[in-house]
């Protein structure tokens, strides 16, 4: 199994090489100009030049590559051109938010769509399931900017006008309220909490979407499993034999469906990050992106690529010890 593991490890590696190289290539080829985004449209030519020179831009392409690859690999990730301070700093400062926002929209879609899968599994064929069955494809199919515009319409700017209970008029922008500081330990976490619904939703509904109907699938197909028609014999209910016999065989593809998630997720973040404020690395990615910010784009690309392909390993491992099968053939 060792073998296999390392080889995939290094499949992995290349994978994030391949990315971090196309990104690099396509920053330096896209129109636009760092130096003249930060110094401004009449910026005296010799202040461009040596900004320039300053920043290796001036030389050939393949060199500023192999330099910026070379100090990549060591963690010397530059510094950042438009706030000129180091970009460990800047992603130092977006992951934690980040991590926060997709681990908790992560868990949610999990609960919600193992609840909804298997309630659609166990009301197969009636109204119930198609009605759920409707309504999870509407949720997958909406975009996440657009989901999260309309959910700040709604609970932020509707419930606003329409004076609804304070309880649900959420916040719409930012990670807490202005003077938060101040507050109490409880009433910090409060607020905190507040301005994590409505993102946190977004995410998290998408993810339910898909979620549910895969759990309802291999849910259906495991009722069928002769196991299951022992299980009836022996007088068993069906919610237990749901959760006893059918929901278990199915936990190794809803692993690997758990890793194939953070790719979605990640990019969801770059949207609602945006919409919502939130100060995490998509909302960072989007800016250093409009400002030609190549360090920090860079760097945010090799986190977001790391932090997905770590993602499937963890579950190929979590994948091989919940299955015998799939432990013998990694």
């Amino acid at each position: 199994m060792r073998l296999p593991f390392l080889r995939r490890t290094a499949l992995a590696a290349g994978t994030v090489l391949v990315v971090l190289t196309i990104t690099f290539v396509g920053l330096h080829l896209a129109p636009g100009d760092p130096v003249r985004l930060y110094l401004g449209a009449d910026a005296d030519p010799s202040a461009a030049l040596a900004l320039r020179h300053d920043l290796g831009l001036d030389r050939p392409l393949a060199v500023q590559y192999a330099d910026w690859l070379r100090r990549f690999v060591v963690l010397d990730w530059g510094v950042s051109i438009a706030q000129r301070r180091p970009v460990t700093a800047v992603i130092g400062g977006a992951l934690g938010p980040t991590l926060l926002l997709t681990g908790l929209s992560l868990a949610v879609s999990w609960v919600f769509g193992l609840l909804v899968g298997t309630l659609q599994a166990a009301r197969r064929g009636t109204r119930t399931d198609h009605a759920l069955t409707g309504l999870t494809v509407a949720v997958q199919a909406v975009p996440a900017y657009v989901l999260g515009l309309g959910l700040v319409l709604v609970f932020a700017y509707g419930a606003a006008l329409r004076d609804w209970p304070a309880f649900l008029r959420l916040p719409a922008m930012g990670a807490s309220s202005v003077g938060a500081d101040l507050l109490e330990p409880g009433a910090r976490l409060a607020d905190r909490l507040r301005h994590l619904i409505l993102p946190v939703t977004t995410l998290a509904l998408i993810g339910a979407g898909g979620l549910a109907r895969f759990v309802r699938a291999t849910t259906v197909d495991a009722l069928r499993h002769p196991a299951v028609r022992v299980a009836r014999a022996k007088g068993l209910g069906e919610w237990r034999i749901l959760l006893s016999h059918a929901i278990r065989s199915s936990a190794p593809p809803l692993i690997t469906l758990a890793a194939l998630q953070l790719p979605a997720l990640f990019s969801g973040a770059v949207f609602v990050e945006t919409i919502f404020a939130w100060p995490g690395m998509g909302r960072v990615a989007v800016t250093a992106v409009l400002g030609r910010d190549y360090p920090v784009v860079l760097a945010v690309t090799a986190v977001f690529a790391v932090l997905v392909v770590a993602g499937n390993l963890l579950a190929d491992a979590l994948a091989a010890a919940a299955d015998p099968r799939a432990r013998e053939d990694a």
